[in-house]
């Protein structure tokens, strides 16, 4: 299964994810070009005294597209009535109505992994984000009726990692996409820094850029791995996070100098060991560390080829001179390798 740690996928935790979540833009560290334009159509829409248009958020899992939806509820002065789902929660007509109509006046409904909604459910969101209304059916066969609800005016907030599988009469009507890319070191070291206040731990300035460049980009990450290490400060250190109680947290929990974490190693070997020099398919790759496709392509591949360590070919994935370089392999004789 996916490493937990570094998985950017949402996890149950120890219920402190909310608590480190910023509530204002104002604290919402990175994506600045996005929050920059979000900030302006918020404060648009509170001086018309309208709700927020429809908001596309789309980007790699872990960056922060569900803390920004809660922020434009607190934006909008509707944090209390901020609602959230997931697409393939939704799997009846009549779960998605049932959200719809219970909206109030400036609501925000936040669904995650919009591409995931079953085709007969994005048509129930074409009349309800354009007009706000929706249409049920009454009845069977020639009895049936159809019938329009209004709804109150809400602002709809999704999700998504794979916005290519977005339809266009869906794309079409989000009044602003903002697109979400991987933080640098810097801005994840300044979260780390943050995120260490609110929980009572001392880290010192060295360890906390350290583990932001271990991080793969990503704040969900860069939390999850702080709380690891903050719980090996306390056993095996003082409590205090320094570079050395850091660089032993790390090592215990299988992270190594560059942030790859175990499934992200396999799949190196695999590519430079059995498969030297060999392209490799999505699925081969896949069964060969014993992971699903969907976990390679969507938690893996992209922080290995922002490293420089994969490429992604038409006929398949192969290892980069780097990835030899970092496992201390020899690449193949006669084989054309990029180097990073």
């Amino acid at each position: 299964m996916m490493d937990e740690l570094t998985s950017a996928a949402e996890l149950p935790d120890d219920g402190t994810d909310v608590a480190l979540r910023p509530q204002r833009l104002s604290d919402f560290a990175g994506q600045p070009q996005s929050t920059e334009q979000l900030a302006v159509v918020l404060q648009a829409a509170l001086q018309r005294g309208e709700p927020a248009p429809h908001l596309l958020f789309s980007g790699p899992p872990g960056l922060g597209k569900t803390t920004l939806a809660q922020i434009v509820a607190h934006e909008m002065g509707v944090g209390t009535a901020f609602k959230s789902t997931s697409a393939p929660s939704l799997e009846k007509p009549g779960d998605l109505v049932a959200l719809l109509t219970s909206r109030e006046p400036g609501d925000v409904l936040f669904i995650d992994e919009v591409h995931r909604l079953p085709r007969v459910l994005e048509e129930i969101l074409y009349p309800a984000m354009e007009d706000f209304v929706v249409d049920i059916v009454i009845g069977d066969g020639p009895d049936a009726k159809s019938l329009r609800l209004p709804l109150p005016p809400f602002t709809l907030v999704a999700a998504t990692t794979r916005s290519g599988l977005l339809s266009a009469p869906l794309l079409d009507r989000f009044g602003l996409e903002l697109n979400f890319e991987f933080y640098d070191d810097d801005t994840l070291a300044g979260i780390i820094a943050r995120s260490a206040r609110l929980l009572g731990t001392d880290i010192t300035d060295q360890a906390a850029a350290e583990l932001g460049c271990r991080s793969r980009g990503t704040p969900r990450i860069a939390n999850r791995l702080l709380r690891r290490v903050r719980d090996y400060a306390q056993v095996q250190g003082n409590g205090t996070i320094d570079a050395a109680t850091l660089a032993g947290g790390l090592a215990l929990f299988g992270i190594d100098s560059i942030g790859l974490d175990k499934i992200s190693t396999r799949v190196l070997d695999v590519l430079t060991g059995t498969y030297a020099g060999r392209p490799l398919g999505l699925k081969t790759l896949a069964t060969a560390v014993g992971e699903s496709p969907d976990t390679i392509e969507d938690s893996v591949e992209p922080f290995l080829i922002r490293k420089g360590l994969i490429d992604r070919t038409p006929r398949g994935r192969t290892a980069t001179t780097a990835a030899y370089t970092h496992l201390n392999r020899n690449p193949p004789v006669n084989h054309q390798l990029r180097i990073a």
